[in-house]
């Protein structure tokens, strides 16, 4: 593989859409295009782009023993050998280094919350990623502080209905991601996460249509609390959502929220339709 190839794969810069999130406060805002909001915009992101990149790549050098009986991620820059553990930790601290003095530039609110998750995501890299619950958990902690941290940017509130649908969303996607690499790796789950081990039959099944059917009442109440009549619209579009990520995760196509959005077509359509749906309904009147 190519180095610049390797470099790129191992910044994994697809997963940089879920920074996205950090967009979500001034959108539903009604603020998103004003221009102190766009000019303010990009600083944020890439904080958190380096930040995550940085937290990818020690991710990979703790798991990369474990990366080798993965009949994926053994292709993995670090797990097969093409960038040593070296210079991969130069690279994170760089990159740490980096997110940190954006982040301080922002504020001292952001750099807080961008400490946060890079001090969870180390622990879940390390120890907690192991544990029962606790491994979805920690990846659901990462949505919701993007959000946060998009609030703090852009001086913006975010409701309790909103929090609540982020919340049980990250866990929605964290329990389909875990159930799709147990049901990938099958006997071999315990070589690359003993927690996979532990859930018990039928358990991650529960949880994810527990956490689907909870995210769409918290977001029909809250785009009801908007009082828009379009918003409400997008509710059946959350719907459609919901399932196709459920059935994608069940056939065995697999759960990373990122490669289904981008990968699986009909979910990136739905997706598309949301934000036009949602952003003629907040920016249209």
């Amino acid at each position: 593989m190519n180095r610049v190839i390797c470099v790129v794969t191992l910044l994994r810069p697809r997963q940089w859409l879920k920074n996205l999130m950090l967009f979500f406060p001034p959108f539903l805002g009604g603020t998103f295009f004003y221009t102190p909001v766009l000019s303010r915009a990009l600083i944020p992101f890439a904080a958190f782009c380096a930040a995550s990149s940085a937290t990818y790549i020690l991710n990979d050098i703790f798991d990369r023993e474990h990366d080798r009986h993965h009949p994926d991620k053994r292709t993995r820059p670090i797990a097969s050998g093409q960038i040593s553990p070296a210079t991969a930790r130069f690279m994170a601290a760089v990159l740490l280094i980096g997110g940190t003095l954006a982040a301080i530039y922002v504020s001292g609110t952001f750099l807080l919350i961008l400490a946060a998750y890079s001090v969870i995501s180390l622990l879940y890299s390390a120890r907690l990623k192991e544990l029962v619950l606790v491994d979805i958990f920690c990846i659901s902690a990462g949505f919701l502080l993007r959000l946060q941290a998009g609030g703090s940017a852009f001086n913006i509130a975010i409701s309790e209905w909103l929090f609540l649908s982020v919340f049980l969303l990250s866990v929605f996607l964290s329990t389909g991601k875990r159930l799709a690499e147990k049901q990938q790796l099958g006997d071999k789950a315990h070589h690359h996460r003993k927690s996979l081990t532990a859930y018990p039959k039928g358990f991650l099944e529960g949880i994810l249509f527990m956490t689907g059917g909870s995210v769409l009442v918290t977001y029909s109440m809250y785009v009801i609390s908007r009082h828009s009549p379009l918003l409400l619209y997008s509710v059946p579009l959350c719907c459609f959502g919901l399932l196709r990520y459920m059935l994608r995760v069940q056939s065995g196509k697999g759960g990373d929220p990122t490669e289904s959005l981008t990968r699986d077509i009909p979910l990136l359509i739905v997706g598309i339709l949301w934000v036009m749906l949602v952003g003629w309904g907040i920016y249209g009147g």
